[in-house]
């Protein structure tokens, strides 16, 4: 069943309707699945980037960075802290809750200028900050030299306070990629702070657009009054980021409060719409000022009354925000890798979008750890259906995906392994 792409002509309360009538996944799956399991042991294995070749960089949240060559080998290459056993240890990276090592992607002249850039969480400053860092791999793919901090303000919760949820390290975003263009893309979260949504300096709940030395890439157009590295803002913690095939628009999927995990087509500029700030649209005071997880101490809600409540995109106040193509029903699962599925050997969903969870029973939900086949219509993207993975693996807190180079899908995830999951006919 095809979604409408613009809700904000709709009033929430036919939102909450249209939702409720459409199913969050269909129950048939188009392809068999070869498995193979590539890597295990690992800690929390965060992101993967590929060479042409299938050399394959990964990181590992308290660990470091990584390289798995085409013949299996591994080579560790950046240490968190003073992890043993890398090359190289950045001694002012540290892993905490949700922090650490987090998204890493290849240059796409790697061949000539061999760069890698990661982004990782950092002591170097109090309060600390998330670091978008640029490397050097040497010829052998042993170790990294060179580090460039490109861009070295992206904030970081320090402490639990006397909200209900969350402790320090919570809401980085994470996602590092390069866009069809040659443009280097961040993704960051709220960090828990209601301020930084909408702030037109603070540099979470953004996507950066950046170039290859962390200047803001020529043709951003952000706000008035933006930092100029802003590609859009508004955001509360996007962990999925990939570009469409055909248009090479960026698309985004982000974590939910509660509800509402969403899935969004960019727009350069745009606001998508998250403000969890206190007595916005008629909130009253919320847990150490921040209202992102309100409607779930209000009793006798049900989600759609607290999406009403509590919007993920609020077109109330903001009626020019980015409306999501998608929206998971309702449910806040954990949604965090995405990837557009490559090669003649996926059949129908060949250039069909795929999401992961992490599976968060957040309110109540049901857990939901899978992989979701995101079918997209021609023309103007939006979703014509939705489809769950049968996995030929037991269901794991999936954080990442990536299209390889053979064109299987690899999978991280949360219990320490990666996965490769290949068509067959």
């Amino acid at each position: 069943m095809k979604q409408l792409h613009d809700l904000r002509a709709l009033p929430l309360v036919s939102i909450a309707a249209m939702m409720a009538a459409v199913p969050a996944l269909a129950q048939t799956n188009t392809s068999s699945l070869d498995h193979e399991v590539v890597l295990s042991d690992l800690d929390a294995p965060w992101d993967m980037a590929f060479l042409p070749d299938g050399t394959m960089f990964f990181t590992e949240k308290c660990h470091g960075l990584s390289v798995r060559l085409p013949d299996g080998t591994v080579n560790a290459l950046l240490g968190v802290g003073d992890t043993a056993g890398y090359a190289t240890n950045g001694e002012d990276l540290f892993c905490e809750g949700q922090a650490g090592m987090m998204g890493v992607a290849v240059d796409p002249d790697f061949a000539d200028n061999r760069r890698i850039y990661v982004y990782s969480t950092s002591n170097m400053s109090d309060p600390h900050t998330n670091r978008l860092m640029r490397f050097e791999v040497n010829g052998d793919l042993t170790d990294v030299s060179g580090r460039t901090d490109l861009v070295d303000d992206v904030p970081y919760k320090m402490e639990a306070t006397d909200q209900p949820f969350g402790g320090p390290g919570a809401h980085n975003g994470g996602r590092v990629a390069f866009g069809p263009e040659g443009h280097l893309f961040l993704t960051t979260g709220d960090n828990h702070n209601a301020e930084v949504p909408q702030s037109p300096t603070m540099m979470g709940s953004k996507v950066l657009r950046l170039d290859t030395d962390g200047n803001a890439a020529e043709g951003n157009a952000p706000p008035e009054g933006f930092d100029p590295r802003t590609y859009t803002y508004g955001h509360r913690n996007v962990q999925g980021l990939a570009f469409h095939p055909g248009t090479g628009t960026p698309i985004t999927a982000e974590h939910g409060p509660w509800h509402s995990d969403e899935i969004t087509v960019l727009e350069n500029g745009g606001n998508g719409g998250w403000d969890p700030r206190p007595n916005m649209a008629g909130r009253g005071d919320c847990p150490d000022g921040y209202c992102g997880y309100e409607p779930n101490q209000m009793e006798g809600m049900n989600r759609y009354e607290r999406r009403a409540y509590m919007p993920m995109t609020d077109f109330e106040t903001y009626p020019d925000a980015m409306p999501p193509i998608w929206t998971n029903n309702g449910w806040s699962q954990g949604i965090s890798g995405a990837a557009f599925l490559e090669g003649e050997a996926w059949g129908d969903w060949e250039g069909a979008m795929v999401v992961s969870y992490l599976g968060i029973g957040f309110g109540g939900t049901p857990v939901g750890e899978r992989i979701d086949v995101v079918e997209l219509d021609e023309g103007e993207i939006s979703v014509f259906d939705v489809t769950e993975m049968t996995l030929p693996m037991e269901s794991q807190r999936f954080r990442a995906l990536a299209t390889g180079p053979d064109g299987s899908l690899y999978v991280s995830s949360e219990e320490g392994m990666i996965h490769k999951l290949t068509p067959t006919d």
